[in-house]
């Protein structure tokens, strides 16, 4: 296997941590060919997961996804958890049986032709396939993960692993084609937050729109001031 398939494998494995859990999210956001092999290792051991005995979640877990749910349009978050829905189910057995799960499926014949993925389940209701991009944060190692949903007019900005420093706020823009850019609101460090995206932009957001991180005093950019220094920019890929 090529270290891009056994990436994939992991990650679809859910035995990704840290920084390579980080990392993986953002190439399966923005990278065409490794989404559609971690859809194909889904695909592939979803059979598996039917021999694993169901676990239920810890009372928490559900108090922390009602909370975040309550505090905000539960649209985005819905559609992130529907996604993730079959990695979850596999979670608590299946990390036992991962070492040998691996040594079987490198064996390419076991499983024959990978089907062609059918792209992202959105869910009733929403029509529009959503867009996603990286946004790696000048000199440091660091980077944005954004993901925007055109039917709900939102735009999911993880800053997971971005910590403040007290005297300075990011902010997060989209750049036209012609004008003057446009504030999509300061970014909250070590969380992942839904921005609800003004009429005006959802309009013309599409494939190949700019985004650009600012550097801010605390608040973001001050009325009556020109923005701060861009410290990182993206565009925006549909997925």
């Amino acid at each position: 296997m090529t270290p891009d398939q056994t990436l994939a494998a992991e990650y679809a494995l859910g035995l990704l941590e840290g920084e390579e859990l980080l990392a993986a999210r953002a190439r399966e956001a923005a990278d065409p060919a490794f989404f559609a092999e971690v859809v194909r290792w889904q695909e592939h051991m979803a059979p598996l997961a039917d021999a694993i005995a169901p676990r239920t979640p810890r009372a928490e877990v559900w108090q922390r996804i009602e909370a975040v749910l309550a505090g905000n349009s539960g649209i985005a978050e819905v559609v992130l958890l529907r996604r993730s829905l079959r990695r979850w189910q596999w979670a608590g057995g299946l990390s036992a049986a991962a070492a040998v799960i691996l040594a079987i499926v490198a064996i390419p014949q076991v499983f024959g032709p990978a089907p062609e993925p059918s792209g992202i389940t959105i869910g009733p209701g929403l029509t529009q396939p959503p867009m996603a991009a990286n946004m790696p944060i000048e000199s440091t190692p660091l980077r944005l993960d954004l993901t925007y949903l055109p039917d709900a007019q939102s735009l999911l900005v993880g800053a997971v692993g971005l910590e403040s420093d007290g005297v300075h706020d990011h902010e997060l823009w989209f750049v036209p084609p012609e004008g003057r850019p446009v504030s999509l609101g300061v970014v909250t460090p070590g969380r992942v937050v839904t921005h609800s995206v003004p009429d005006k932009v959802a309009r013309s957001l599409e494939t190949g729109s700019r985004l650009v991180l600012t550097r801010e005093p605390l608040g973001g950019k001050p009325a009556l001031s020109n923005a701060g220094p861009v410290v990182a920019e993206t565009r925006l890929a549909a997925i």
